[in-house]
């Protein structure tokens, strides 16, 4: 089926900025003399927001008397250095442009906090999407629809001959939750025996792929 919109998550589907979500993250930890993650456990933490990250990283949580001061470091050492490492998955600036040549609608929805979902599309996507959204105090996260449901409105458009396209569990809640299919990409940060058993059906090893659907 060819579709008309297409609503891509950031982190996992787009970029790859794993590296320096672990770098910041350790940092933070450092500084408060926490323990710091390894890189893997940095990749299961993802997907839900910084804050969720660094809730699963800093021990006990938000329970822990300096989460804050913690998350804030974090905050302040990820602005700064978000770009170090981070750069997009192989094919998905060609994967893009095609679309963008067909008249394609295209938005990016993502968890992580909204100064830096803006600096990234801008900085990386910019010729190709115009309407991206991050997480905001008056908008509800992912998987609530209302991410999806501002960038359609941004866009002019709706849900039919809509998708997602993500690379986790939260998207495909998200997908669900916003009435539209979903795809789920392979390259990402969940492999696909994980995304089968969180409800995934539809499945592409390569952004080309998308561009035959």
């Amino acid at each position: 089926m060819r579709y008309d919109t297409y609503i891509f998550d950031l982190d996992g589907t787009l970029l790859d900025s794993l590296g320096d979500l672990y770098s910041s993250t350790n940092y933070a930890l450092r500084q408060h003399e926490m323990p710091e993650r390894t890189l893997d456990e940095i990749r299961c933490f993802v997907g839900n927001g910084v804050k969720k990250l660094m809730e699963r990283a800093v021990p006990k949580g938000l329970e822990n008397p300096r989460f804050e001061e913690t998350f804030a470091t974090f905050r302040e050492h990820y602005l700064v250095h978000n770009l170090d490492t981070t750069a997009p998955y192989p094919g998905v600036l060609r994967m893009l442009a095609e679309l963008k040549s067909q008249g394609k609608n295209l938005a990016i929805v993502s968890n992580k906090f909204y100064t830096a979902t803006q600096s990234l599309c801008r900085h990386f996507f910019g010729d190709y999407v115009s309407v991206a959204i991050g997480e905001r105090e008056n908008i509800r996260r992912k998987p609530a629809p209302d991410t999806v449901l501002e960038a359609l409105r941004q866009l002019g458009t709706g849900a039919d001959n809509a998708v997602y396209i993500g690379d986790s569990d939260v998207d495909i809640m998200t997908a669900r939750n916003s009435g539209m299919p979903c795809i789920s990409v392979l390259w990402g940060f969940r492999s696909r025996e994980f995304l089968v058993e969180h409800g995934g059906e539809r499945f592409v090893s390569s952004p080309e792929e998308l561009l035959r659907l």
